[in-house]
């Protein structure tokens, strides 16, 4: 999971058995359509093949650290977010400020996101078509 992702519940009550512990929620609308692996789809079970294959696409993510893995997936539900099959980069640089409010330490939020563009074409989400052009797998 990014970061973004989760949300910090308070700490436990101090008359609780584990007091202080602090635990999280997991945002699930947060988490990006191709970042999900179904196993059951409008109620009936999916080909093990089919869920392992979905599993073999996201594989390559889990080799990202956090931080990146966070970057990864917040500009994926960015261009999701747009609807449309093709996008610009400039479509994109639109949410400049969302993403920048998502990640406050980094500075070159334009860099970041041209950066995560070929990240999520070199894991095969994406096609670029030239020109800051690109389009769904």
């Amino acid at each position: 999971f990014a970061v973004s992702v989760l949300e910090r519940r308070p700490p436990l009550a101090s008359t609780a058995r584990r007091a202080g512990w602090v635990g999280c929620n997991i945002l699930l609308e947060k988490i990006p359509q191709d970042a999900r692996i179904p196993v059951v789809l409008d109620g009936h079970a999916r080909k093990p093949r089919e869920v392992r294959s979905a599993y073999e696409r996201l594989k390559p993510l889990e080799k990202l650290n956090v931080e990146a893995r966070g970057w990864t997936l917040d500009v994926l539900n960015v261009v999701r977010s747009l609807r449309q099959e093709k996008f610009s980069l400039s479509d994109v640089y639109a949410f400049e400020e969302k993403l920048g409010g998502l990640h406050p330490k980094n500075l070159h939020v334009r860099d970041k996101i041209r950066q995560q563009l070929q990240v999520l074409r070199d894991l095969g989400l994406l096609h670029f078509l030239g020109g800051g052009h690109y389009r769904f797998a």
